[in-house]
């Protein structure tokens, strides 16, 4: 098994868990996954932070939002992992309620960059943005594969 692969079955169960449970309410679960030694960024689809003092409110506020997660799956389209560094460029696909309404299908394109820290990887950054056209989008690329 390659680095990268190695990288991917650790840590595509933990993805799917937290942004499962952030769907659901729970931000505790990303929060774990977040390293907090500097730097840290945080360019999110709805609310960006800098260091672990703005992002972790940030996730405890996503939280308090999310609700109903009917369906998440997180659709790797590159990845590698190299030493203490890795990253996955993704598509998250995912269906939940936002602030109390109807859940409803959207798809986010989803860059984020892991440091390893004591042998554990944690996220050290995550860029996020609504893909304007999914079917477009998901049709264009090649998956790496479905974590």
């Amino acid at each position: 098994m390659t680095e990268t692969e190695q990288f991917l079955a650790t840590i595509g169960p933990r993805i799917t868990e937290a942004e499962t449970a952030l769907h659901n309410g729970d931000s505790a679960p990303r929060s774990a996954m977040w390293s907090r030694a500097e730097p840290l960024t945080l360019f999110g689809a709805a609310i960006s932070g800098r260091g672990w003092g703005e992002i972790g409110p940030i996730f405890d506020t996503l939280g308090q939002q999310f609700s109903g997660c009917l369906s998440y799956q997180n659709q790797i389209v590159a990845a590698e992992a190299s030493g203490d560094l890795a990253y996955t460029v993704a598509l998250e696909h995912t269906t939940a309620s936002v602030n109390g309404a109807e859940p409803r299908p959207y798809v986010l394109r989803v860059t984020t960059i892991f440091r390893r820290e004591d042998g554990e990887w944690k996220v050290v950054h995550r860029h996020a943005n609504a893909a304007a056209d999914p079917g477009e989008v998901v049709g264009r690329l090649a998956p790496r594969a479905v974590i």
